[in-house]
């Protein structure tokens, strides 16, 4: 029978994980929804003094003066709320579901689901400058972790789940179900395998669905109408997208030098959002703008309203009240936020540039620009202000512009916005995806095909002085009947135990000193499969028969033979050759 291995592997668990994920996409789209309108209910209460679902942006008309210590009062709450709830709800979302995929088999507890948009209500509404999405991302992931968890998974599913719910909740805040897909691929999966990817689209576009009929359809944003982009004005996408580069990279290391700052106060963290909402109340006072969500402002970016001048203005606050309150550990999600700078930088700089290009759709550019240096996820970026704004003809100067600005990141900065954060709470990430070497090797490439076996008759005494004295080339050795069929295995430690035992054992030959519970590999499996099931066992060899059930041996494979399958990459990477010399073929 000939073995032949898929391009991808397959799990027959993937149709019950795909029919929760729907699920999940289900409920998440419910849980945007009941986020949205607790944003817009503490926006009325902290600015208006009114229980009120209408949708308003935070104003002074009410407080006066004391508009200043609105952001104060809600930072105390989250203060209280992290110190005696749960201190997973301070920050952004994204890096704490990181850090529970990565370091914490995807386990979030019933409290995250419950405190974190709760928490990040009360810090939007009371003026924080943050977006809904880091938040409903957590709050996602913790929905399908809870669910993941009540139906008794394993870790990888937990992680399928959580990221399910995390997509889902992307997807039904910005109506961008397939940007969604492409961030939990990027960003929280750290694979690309059926058994993730489906239940995660299928949980997008889920909550995608559920959206239109909470929340209203897509685009949420519109740019102008335009031409298309000349050769001039790609050129200047390129100069955008290292502009953004440059910004972000400041950005984030201005971020984390301000949280060093913090850390160094000489009072508990439970008080620092307070004086971050200090800062908010302050800089919201001289731009009111600044304070909130902003989707009305990357609105009017995109549509090419604000003029230079106040964009200044506005521009500077807002990147001011941002780092302060997030260095501060309050709650909120940092994509907004990214949006309306990436815009104001096209806005700014659209004036400059070639093409008449309405400074709208150079906003768009620079929000890509930035998402994709900033956040480390090109991709995601393209596909995310592609399905905002559903413009075909923005896509190749949004690819110029993205990739552009991640590789001056890439170059500049060693950790993203995102991963930093994990970092400096001692896990590193390590975000490149390719394919593991063990997995594209099978067994029957790389196995010892001459074994060197040892009769199951053979006494044990010769054993010792033939195979386990002095120089001995290996550690274990197979024991086989007079059918070559293996019996079982002996090692070095299962002599070193019949040493040590009493001298009237009755252990004479082979097969009475043997470990039957022999565990063999098919030589068509991979050598991924061959060192799970040496991890497994705690075993350095498997011996590797013709068939199922043959117990025929035909080799054997070791943890040493296994580095072949790494040297082999190891050359790819670094060996370097020349095939073509002076215009001649060298054969």
């Amino acid at each position: 029978m000939k073995h032949q291995r898929g391009d991808f592997s397959r799990n027959s668990r993937i149709l019950f994980l795909s029919a929760v994920a729907l699920a999940i996409g289900f409920i998440a789209a419910f849980v945007a929804k009941l986020l949205l309108l607790m944003i817009t209910l503490f926006t009325n209460i902290f600015y208006f003094g009114e229980i009120s679902f209408a949708s308003r942006a935070p104003s002074m008309d009410h407080w006066g003066p004391f508009f200043i210590l609105v952001p104060v009062v809600g930072g105390l709450l989250i203060g209280l709320m992290a110190r005696f709830g749960s201190e997973k709800i301070r920050g952004h979302g994204i890096p704490e579901a990181l850090e529970s995929i990565l370091f914490g088999k995807s386990i979030m507890q019933p409290k995250v689901a419950v405190l974190k948009p709760l928490s990040s209500a009360i810090s939007i509404g009371s003026g924080g400058p943050f977006g809904a999405e880091g938040p409903i991302i957590m709050t996602g992931g913790a929905i399908g972790s809870l669910i993941a968890q009540f139906l008794h998974l394993t870790s990888a599913e937990r992680k399928t789940l959580l990221v399910s719910g995390a997509a889902a909740g992307m997807s039904a805040i910005f109506a961008t179900p397939i940007s969604a897909v492409f961030l939990a691929v990027e960003l929280l999966l750290f694979e690309w395998k059926p058994r993730s990817l489906i239940p995660v689209a299928i949980a997008s576009s889920c909550a995608a669905l559920m959206r239109v009929h909470l929340l209203g359809s897509g685009p949420i944003f519109s740019i102008p109408q335009h031409i298309p982009f000349n050769d001039l004005a790609l050129v200047a996408a390129a100069f955008v997208g290292l502009t953004t580069g440059v910004f972000s990279t400041l950005l984030s290391k201005t971020l984390y030098k301000l949280e060093d700052l913090f850390q160094q106060l000489p009072i508990h963290w439970m008080w620092w959002p307070a004086i971050g909402g200090l800062v908010v109340g302050i800089g919201g006072y001289f731009q009111p703008r600044a304070l909130g969500v902003g989707y009305d402002v990357i609105g009017d970016l995109l549509k090419g309203q604000i003029l230079t001048n106040p964009l200044l203005a506005l521009f500077s606050m807002k990147i001011l009240v941002w780092l302060f309150a997030l260095a501060s550990g309050t709650s909120g999600g940092v994509l907004a936020p990214l949006l309306i700078f990436g815009c104001s930088l096209g806005s700014l700089v659209a004036p400059w540039l070639p093409g008449q290009i309405p400074s709208g759709v150079w906003a768009l550019i620079g929000m890509g620009a930035v998402m994709g240096g900033m956040m480390r996820s090109p991709f995601t970026a393209i596909l995310f202000c592609f399905e905002l704004t559903q413009d075909v003809n923005v896509l190749l100067p949004l690819l110029i512009a993205s990739i552009s600005s991640y590789a001056f990141t890439v170059w500049a900065m060693r950790r993203s916005i995102l991963t930093e954060k994990v970092a400096r709470r001692g896990f590193d990430i390590f975000r490149e995806y390719k394919v593991d070497p063990l997995e594209v090797i099978s067994v029957a490439e790389i196995m010892t095909k001459k074994v060197q076996t040892i009769s199951a008759t053979f006494p044990i005494e010769q054993i010792i002085s033939n195979y386990f004295m002095g120089t001995t080339k290996y550690r274990g050795y197979p024991v086989t009947d007079h059918s070559n069929k293996i019996i079982g295995m002996i090692t070095a430690s299962d002599v070193l135990s019949y040493k040590i035992q009493d001298t009237s054992s009755n252990l004479d030959c082979a097969e009475d000193l043997v470990n039957e519970n022999v565990i063999t590999i098919l030589p068509h499996q991979s050598c991924r499969e061959a060192a799970e099931k040496m991890a497994t066992f705690s075993i350095g060899r498997l011996p590797v028969v013709s068939e199922e059930n043959s117990q025929v041996i035909i080799g054997i494979v070791t943890r040493s033979d296994l580095l072949k399958s790494h040297l082999n990459h190891h050359e790819l990477e670094q060996k370097r050759e020349r095939f073509f010399h002076l215009g001649r073929e060298i054969k």
